[in-house]
């Protein structure tokens, strides 16, 4: 419950912190981050995506990918990468995102997969499921900008963007939603598994979470693949 009240606080600001986000830079000065979209537009493409996926490091819990479509005539220069942007601001963007008509598919692979396919393979098939969960509702996804070095494993011309959010906002905007989605579903295993405090950790190797794994042992939603769990695996 306290993690479900802390997300309603937040989603409180929605309407009051949208020029607080605005105030927030991550590309240089005059930077148009939807200029890689733009120019794919001119060049005839019709559904461009930016692809992004979080919790590649976490020791418990899914990888979460998106799939985003941003409107052409949004401001696109609110949507900033992901890991510079406060819990609150996240919330308030992935909101907008939905009221400006954004397409947004989510991608979500266990950590049970995870540990049958590696982690690398995993979040690529994240971001395969998100762009399906899009294509599935009859959107036209014909371009895919991907962060990252691999390519999501589809036939979809596309190519890969390193640090992609601080280039791509469709990139950004995915991995925005990406983070909010399984910063939701972490704090719903929160209230099943308190003892490892996902609320606060979201999963990630903190000093109390792995101080949590060396007490209690590791839950039946933690990697044991990873280092950090098969260690105290019984």
């Amino acid at each position: 419950m306290m993690c479900l009240r802390k997300i309603l606080s937040n989603e409180r600001y929605l309407f009051t912190s949208i020029m607080e986000v605005r105030s927030t830079k991550s590309t240089p000065q005059g930077e148009d981050n939807f200029r890689i979209e733009r120019l794919l537009y001119s060049r005839g493409f019709v559904g461009i995506a930016g692809c992004d996926e979080v919790g590649r490091g976490p020791l418990a819990g899914p990888v979460v990918a998106a799939c985003v479509v941003l409107p052409r005539d949004c401001d696109h220069s609110v949507f900033l990468d992901s890991k510079k942007l406060t819990h609150a601001k996240r919330v308030i963007l992935d909101h907008k995102l939905h009221r400006i008509g954004a397409l947004v598919g989510i991608g979500q692979v266990s950590e049970k997969k995870i540990d049958e396919i590696n982690i690398l393979q995993a979040s690529l098939l994240a971001m395969k499921l998100a762009v399906n969960d899009l294509n599935k509702n009859g959107n036209i996804i014909d371009y895919l900008l991907v962060d990252g070095k691999f390519p999501v494993p589809l036939p979809i011309p596309q190519e890969t963007h390193i640090k992609g959010e601080s280039k791509s906002s469709s990139i950004a905007a995915a991995s925005i939603a990406a983070k909010v989605e399984r910063d939701r579903f972490m704090c719903s295993l929160h209230e099943k598994y308190p003892v490892y405090n996902f609320a606060q950790n979201k999963g990630y190797p903190t000093r109390e979470h792995r101080q949590a794994i060396l007490l209690h042992g590791p839950s039946p939603v933690h990697r044991y693949s990873f280092r950090g769990v098969k260690l105290h695996a019984g």
